[in-house]
């Protein structure tokens, strides 16, 4: 058994329903099985993937990304989707970490592939459509000459490993398996009531597992249909939903601070009919109450997520029918989640009192790949330390207060300091470097850079901006510099973070 069984079992009941739509194009159940038995007898007879290999995807949202992620289910191999917004070297760094068989790429990234290729010797890459040039592989002639008959899969296996920026300025693979997907779909299907009635909007990036896994593959498991849109653009999301003359239109819809607000400010917001909708999921960082009370302005429940990578993700949901009375809480453990508040001892908090969200449960993740480090420390105690600072209410109901980790989350994205900070330390022009979130209205958080001069250097601004270029992706860039005349620190000569924080908030009030 593995979770490819989710789309034979709904294409033996209800084989012409359609499971995905994209761009003008369904796709039923019954196609989706045969496509994705294909695919898994491709990578096996035409690029050697055998149990345990990795396969890397480069491309935007797309029904191949959600097929590949079950014909590596079906074959016990592992997908490995990557971030289409990091810079060349970030991109080389992972793949180099993750070691795949092959890269599955799509057009717009193929002058980026081809930038990298020398250092990944032996990788496979392989176009989708028609090869790109010599070295490429075409994804439509592989798939011509490949059988459908291929299997072994199994629940316990590793089927993704995620990417998530570390703290150390290194990204981590987080090793998701089967069983961890399978249990997560069923968090979600149980707090949300997915069914197979359901027709969920899938605008997200799937290389994030809020993408794929909070209500995408849930869709899957449960038997619903799934619109993808490649890309977010308002006009096209505000379209999809768009109720009027659509009565099959989207019932569940996930999406992020950064994104709800540029919706709830297009023109088109007022006047798209919003009925369809069951209700709406907010996730990724705190959701402004002026966004929430947007969609409930709607009469659409607005019901916040919280989870992580490490939670595949969904950890703690908010039951759409305390939307509003429980407005500002992400809500309670899901099905097969156990979530704590503790104090530094691990010792758990009464309720009202704040201290460290820690979960446990069959959807958290196995290992971070190859960083067994790392993995001991999240799981010290034998719960996963989130990092994230909470508290509960009278009645049980989770709150995230602040972070306990030092991470910028900006329109859905985080970012590690760490990772800009070993950039600003190589400059000889800086003595001292550092980098903060602030707060933004239509991002959530942006990144600044405070500095200080080397004496007699006369570095500006955008000399200091230049150097993240080609390095880092272009959303971890700082938003702003600013210089001073040196950062306050403790006694053990630690950055107080907090204490630029607060200055900044002062000068932006002022």
């Amino acid at each position: 058994m593995n979770i490819s069984h989710w789309i034979s079992h709904w294409a033996n009941w209800h084989g012409e329903k359609t499971a995905v739509h994209f761009e003008g194009r369904a796709i039923s159940y019954r196609q989706m099985e045969a496509r994705v038995g294909n695919l898994a007898a491709m990578l096996q007879d035409q690029l050697a993937v055998g149990k345990g290999d990795r396969v890397a995807h480069l491309g935007y949202n797309s029904p191949e990304l959600l097929e590949l992620l079950f014909a590596c289910a079906k074959i016990g191999a592992i997908l490995v989707p990557l971030n289409w917004r990091l810079a060349p070297p970030e991109h080389a760094w992972i793949l180099q970490n993750c070691d795949p068989k092959a890269v599955l790429v799509e057009a717009d990234f193929f002058a980026h592939m081809d930038s990298i290729r020398g250092e990944l010797p032996g990788l496979a890459t392989v176009a989708y459509g028609t090869a790109n040039g010599e070295d490429w592989r075409s994804y439509d002639a592989l798939l011509a000459a490949s059988g459908r008959d291929a299997d072994g899969g199994a629940m316990d296996d590793p089927v993704t490993i995620v990417y998530t920026s570390g703290t150390t300025g290194r990204p981590k693979g987080t090793v998701l398996t089967q069983d961890a997907l399978f249990h997560n779909a069923v968090n979600a299907i149980a707090a949300q009531d997915i069914t197979a009635q359901d027709h969920v909007l899938t605008v997200l990036p799937m290389f994030h597992v809020g993408g794929m896994n909070i209500h995408t593959t849930p869709g899957i498991h449960a038997g619903a249909s799934i619109t993808i849109q490649a890309r977010f653009d308002p006009a096209a999301t505000l379209a999809a939903l768009n109720s009027r003359g659509n009565s099959g239109g989207p019932t569940v819809f996930l999406t992020v601070p950064a994104m709800a607000i540029a919706l709830t400010a297009h023109p088109d917001w007022a006047d798209t009919d919003l009925s369809n909708l069951r209700f709406v999921g907010l996730g990724s960082s705190a959701v402004p109450a002026a966004i929430l009370q947007a969609f409930l302005d709607r009469d659409i429940p607005a019901t916040q997520i919280y989870g992580l990578t490490e939670s595949a993700p969904v950890a703690i949901m908010l039951p759409i029918a305390k939307a509003w009375s429980k407005m500002g809480s992400c809500g309670l453990p899901a099905l097969h989640t156990r979530a704590r508040i503790v104090d530094d001892s691990g010792m758990e908090v009464p309720r009202g009192e704040a201290g460290e969200i820690v979960l446990r449960g069959r959807n958290l993740f196995r290992e971070y790949w190859r960083n067994e480090a790392g993995t001991r420390e999240a799981y010290a105690g034998g719960w996963f330390h989130t990092g994230d600072i909470g508290h509960r209410d009278e009645d049980g109901y989770f709150y995230v207060d602040e972070r306990k980790k030092d991470v910028v989350i900006s329109g859905g994205e985080n970012i590690y300091p760490a990772e800009l900070e070993n950039i600003l330390a190589d400059c000889p022009d800086l003595a001292e470097a550092t980098v903060i979130g602030r707060p933004d209205q239509r991002w959530g958080e942006i990144p600044v850079a405070c500095v200080v001069r080397q004496p007699g250097s006369e570095i500006s601004a955008a000399d200091i901006l230049a150097l993240f270029e080609g390095r880092l992706a272009h959303f971890k860039h700082p938003r702003g510099v600013i210089f001073m005349d040196a950062l306050p620190r403790n006694a053990m000569g630690k950055v107080e973070k907090f204490t630029l924080r607060d200055e900044l908030a002062a000068g932006d009030e002022n």
